[in-house]
């Protein structure tokens, strides 16, 4: 009786290699995508929490941005007050000296109720007949003071305009060739005030005195710091600056070339009382004879 052999099942080689093979090709891409999906996950979840931080980094650096920004304008704008104060507080003696004859001539003036030759009070009302008085009781005072008129063409940058203030000429330090040259304007503080200008600007102007006497120098620097306080008030308020309130324009007002008049003695009112001009007195009689003898009338008048 044979011996039954036992079954063996015989599998190809070759198939054995490949089914190991595709079940650790499977296994490994099974552990690379796992790993692959870990990995982005992890990226992603990476990513947001970096695009959240910088979001919040971004908005902490617009505050502090902003915060900058409102620093800086208060320390500008404080900047530019004491600037101004230490520019307006330096003075000279002879500076001292013509603003106390200017301010006591315009309280005399406006006391006394001087009328000019246009017939309206000198004071709120012709500006031209106030300079010419103000300039004449410097004048009698012992200086050379004059009425100057400035005038400039159109230009692109700015356009034309014309200018009338008071200045005082002194030679009296030898060591000044050219002397000293103090201008004067009446209303000063009204040359610089804006409709539309922020609180900031309106200290500024506030500041500024109602009758300015001060050499060219002090004068170029005040102009500087409240052009300067203008541009960046209309920027501050988004506003378009117009060339009248520019550097050069207000320069242009006091410091260019200028015609240099002094005013006739004849007249001014320099009564120092109510300086009212009164019309001379005459009869009946001698109406009668002027009106038929226009000839005599003159005489009359030319020997009178």
């Amino acid at each position: 009786m044979g011996r039954a052999n036992p079954e063996i099942s015989i599998i190809p080689q070759n198939l054995t290699k490949e089914s190991r093979k595709s079940e650790f090709d499977s296994s490994l891409s099974d552990m690379v995508f796992g790993f692959l999906d870990h990995e982005d996950g992890e990226r992603l979840q990476e990513s947001r929490f970096n695009s959240q931080e910088s979001e919040e980094f971004l908005d902490e650096d617009e505050e502090n941005e902003n915060n900058d920004g409102v620093e800086e304008d208060k320390s500008f704008w404080s900047h530019q007050k004491q600037l101004l104060q230490d520019t307006l507080c330096r003075t000279s003696s002879l500076e001292s000296r013509i603003r106390n004859v200017t301010k006591e001539a315009l309280k005399d003036i406006q006391m006394s109720g001087t009328i000019c030759g246009c017939g309206r009070p000198m004071v709120g009302g012709c500006r031209n007949c106030l300079m010419r008085e103000v300039s004449g009781r410097l004048q009698n005072s012992g200086f050379n003071s004059a009425i100057c008129r400035s005038k400039w063409r159109n230009s692109p940058d700015m356009p034309s305009g014309e200018h009338t203030f008071i200045d005082v000429m002194d030679n009296s330090n030898i060591n000044n060739r050219g002397g000293v040259r103090v201008i004067i304007e009446l209303n000063f503080r009204a040359e610089f005030e804006m409709a539309r200008a922020s609180e900031d600007y309106n200290g500024l102007v506030r500041q500024l005195p109602e009758v300015f006497a001060g050499k060219i120098e002090r004068l170029n620097n005040v102009i500087k710091i409240l052009c300067l306080g203008a541009k960046k008030c209309m920027k501050e308020k988004k506003i378009h600056m117009g060339p009248w309130r520019k550097h050069r324009y207000m320069q242009a007002k006091w410091l260019r070339t200028c015609e240099r008049i002094t005013p006739s003695m004849q007249n001014l009112s320099m009564g120092y009382g109510s300086g009212r001009l009164q019309k001379p007195k005459a009869s009946m009689l001698t109406v009668d004879l002027l009106d038929m003898l226009p000839n005599m009338h003159r005489t009359a008048v030319a020997v009178l």
